[in-house]
């Protein structure tokens, strides 16, 4: 491990890497365990040599993107976590906004409302970045990342930088391309329409006052956390499962919106782990419907 400090120090010099960096200080959930390599590059020639050092000495990487809508174990996770936070670059470019992953998307349909583009009013109130959103297919009140995705730029597990169409990224509901074939995004071009800016302000107040009226967003969380069973809403579910408050640890279902998960007293991942695993099996003997986590659950559990 020291030798690999020493490479890593000698050819990454110019990299910001944190050695032992607890997660739990970057993840919306506040849980997480150690990484042993935690890398911010600045640009997308910083990202590339990153990914090809990692390659070149057989040492693991993952990208977290901004680290929302996952939980990350407590035992942390080996080899190089990169962050994007300093990959946050958005233009304009007439109807188009391009943006780079790190960008954080609430602030994405901020400059479309400056610009008064209209199409991005859905995903205002969405926490996380570019990137996590088209990996994901982010949406919310009836839009999502593949109405309005022109093409995104991709890091291939090999170290390519490839451009692919939306129709390349073959987008489900939360689902995409990207999650089965190991690729990062790095930058995503989106197509808007012009509109009327005080129009388009109006909307985005409002879908965020819904927002706030039904979500905790004062707790720590991973946003939701299950996906939408067909013909059934998981907050209902687990509602009529009367799980609202029902708590493992310091994690419980939220009182405000059961599809929630919130962090109030020093959780740890295992307890959101746990409290998945309780909330699946409480509502499948009551309603008969099996809920499938929407979130991300990675690294290690401690031993």
């Amino acid at each position: 491990m020291t030798q690999i400090h020493e490479q890593i120090k000698q050819e990454l010099t110019d990299i910001e890497i944190r050695f032992d960096a607890p997660l739990k200080d970057y993840t919306y959930t506040k849980v997480g365990g150690p990484a042993d390599y935690l890398a911010f590059p600045k640009n997308k020639a910083e990202l590339i040599r990153l990914v090809v050092f990692a390659n070149e000495y057989n040492i693991p990487w993952i990208v977290l993107g901004n680290a929302s809508n996952l939980i990350v174990r407590d035992g942390g996770i080996r080899g190089f976590v990169i962050l994007f936070d300093r990959l946050d670059n958005i233009t304009v470019n007439g109807y188009t906004i391009e943006a780079e992953a790190g960008a954080s998307l609430i602030e994405t349909t901020k400059v479309a409302l400056y610009h008064s583009l209209t199409g991005f009013e859905f995903a205002c109130g969405i926490p996380g970045s570019v990137g996590g959103a088209v990996f994901m297919n982010a949406g919310a009140y009836g839009g999502e990342i593949a109405h309005v995705l022109v093409s995104a730029q991709i890091l291939t597990r090999d170290g390519q930088i490839k451009t692919l169409e939306t129709e390349d990224l073959r987008f489900g509901y939360r689902s995409s391309f990207i999650q089965d074939s190991g690729a990062i995004v790095i930058s995503a071009k989106f197509a808007l329409s012009p509109g009327d800016y005080h129009l388009i302000q109006q909307e985005m107040n409002r879908l965020n006052y819904l927002r706030a009226l039904k979500q905790p967003l004062e707790y720590p969380s991973c946003g939701s956390v299950f996906k939408r069973p067909h013909g059934y809403f998981a907050g209902q579910l687990i509602m009529e499962a009367g799980l609202k408050g029902y708590r493992i640890g310091g994690v419980e279902v939220s009182q405000k919106h059961a599809g929630f998960m919130i962090n109030v007293d020093q959780g740890t991942a295992q307890d959101y782990e746990n409290l998945i695993a309780a909330v699946i099996e409480k509502v499948r003997l009551h309603s008969g419907v099996t809920l499938e986590p929407e979130v991300r659950i990675i690294g290690e559990a401690l031993e």
